[in-house]
């Protein structure tokens, strides 16, 4: 809505707005204030402790940091052992990976199966909750109608206020099950009432992974190959956790410190992810390499995509940000170790589904692009793919709509959302407030009739 638009208010009223918000850069520096809660380096301010997960991107030497590899551990797991140990024996790691988040270890035979049949069991949603919550009022943004569900979903809760640790694993449990059937649920509503398109609902299969469950009752005649079910799987664990100092993490923990309860808080996480600069990434990727494959004549001439590429990172094409999509981390310099295990998965299904051609166009750019941004701006860390860069694609490859995008990636990071809720009640939550440097002057009040 424009401001025009709203009665009684002006571009004046905007303009005193911007102005008396405003705040010079050079007093962030004065202040010593870590934008985005981070050094320059990339390295984040210490917020908290946590036994959940490790992120590894440099090593230190005679107190010096030293760029390295990127590793990401699952409580002490490096996620590609772990991934290693599910696929070699042909199993889906999902169910596995979030038993191994929420109590520590890794489940053995019986306690992997009696966890998958409690997800299971928690699947049910309150009677007609899908025609009165989930498809009243469909949109086109299915985390706002996701949000809207979560949120709902407590009004059903009589313990939704309990805090006490068996009721919130109980809480988290359930919407870690539920988060997939509200995701592809408010998808259909929307495909349905906002495209015209034909209505279908499926029931989850219990005897299904997640995966396969999310392919089965997306799609109208429930079919999907073996390979897309277990890309889908990898790409759920590698996006299930990733520290506590995330975005939507962080305010898992904030939320959480304040005493709200589980369905606030995830609602609130799942919010953060709104962000382009958060959990839409990966489709700004598919928008950027559309674009590119509409300006750049021959997309397998090196100096033609280079000379576009370049264009980019001057801001003088695509969106004009300056920003190539899916390249760089705030915390990994190397290598980001999610985008080199996806990579090679998100490979083999571009075999089978004979889109070898497009694969090879983003491993182009993933070459030229590190280069090309290091010579065009100064780099205070190294610049490498992340997990974004090949996320789009594989979700195109599995003919999942870009609606979705967003969604499946709360779908796996819920548990690791659920995880840091229990960690920050089990160690005596404390709210977090965060001190600000105020720039505010003492001003003289000035009586109404004298006001110019």
């Amino acid at each position: 809505m424009s401001i025009n638009n709203i009665s009684g208010f002006t571009k004046k009223h905007l303009d005193l707005c911007i102005e008396n918000a405003h705040i010079d850069n050079e007093l962030y520096e004065k202040y010593g204030v870590k934008r985005g809660l981070r050094n320059i380096n990339g390295v984040g301010i210490n917020a908290g402790l946590t036994n959940i997960s490790y992120i590894k991107s440099y090593e230190e030497k005679d107190g010096v940091h030293i760029p390295c590899d990127g590793e990401l551990y699952y409580r002490g797991y490096e996620i590609r052992d772990l991934i290693k140990g599910f696929t070699s024996e042909e199993r889906f790691g999902f169910e596995e990976c979030t038993y191994l988040l929420l109590f520590g270890v890794l489940p053995n035979k019986d306690e992997l199966s009696n966890f998958k049949k409690v997800l299971n069991i928690s699947y049910n949603l309150p009677s007609h909750f899908i025609q009165d919550v989930i498809m009243k009022n469909p949109t086109k943004d299915i985390v706002s109608n996701m949000a809207k569900s979560i949120l709902a979903l407590g009004s059903y809760d009589k313990k939704e206020s309990d805090n006490n640790l068996d009721n919130v694993l109980q809480q988290c449990i359930t919407l870690i099950s539920m988060f997939p059937r509200l995701a592809v649920y408010s998808y259909h509503g929307y495909s349905h009432y906002g495209l015209g398109r034909s209505c279908y609902i499926h029931k989850p299969d219990p005897e299904l992974s997640f995966a396969e469950n999310i392919l089965s009752t997306l799609r109208s005649d429930r079919k999907y190959t073996q390979l897309e079910a277990r890309v889908l799987d990898l790409a759920l664990v590698l996006h299930m956790e990733h520290g506590g100092g995330s975005n939507s993490t962080f305010t898992t923990r904030i939320v959480t410190s304040s005493g709200s309860d589980t369905y606030a808080t995830m609602t609130a996480a799942l919010c953060s992810l709104k962000g382009p600069l958060n959990g839409g990434g990966d489709y700004k990727v598919m928008e950027m390499m559309k674009n590119i494959r509409h300006n750049v004549n021959d997309v397998t001439n090196r100096d033609e995509v280079s000379e576009y590429l370049r264009k980019i990172v001057k801001g003088e094409a695509f969106d004009n940000s300056g920003i190539v999509y899916g390249m760089g981390h705030p915390v990994y310099s190397i290598s980001d170790p999610r985008a080199l295990v996806f990579k090679e998965y998100v490979k083999h299904l571009a075999a089978e589904k004979n889109m070898h051609e497009e694969f090879e166009l983003y491993e182009l750019i993933e070459e030229l692009a590190p280069k090309i941004i290091s010579e065009e701006r100064e780099i205070y860390k190294g610049v490498s793919m992340n997990i974004d860069f090949y996320s789009g694609l594989l979700y195109k490859m599995l003919k999942i709509p870009h609606e979705l995008f967003t969604p499946l990636f709360a779908i796996a990071r819920v548990v690791g959302w659920s995880a840091h809720r229990l960690e920050e009640l089990i160690n005596k939550y404390k709210i977090m407030r965060p001190s600000y440097t105020s720039l505010v002057k003492p001003c003289e009040y000035v009586k109404l009739d004298d006001r110019i």
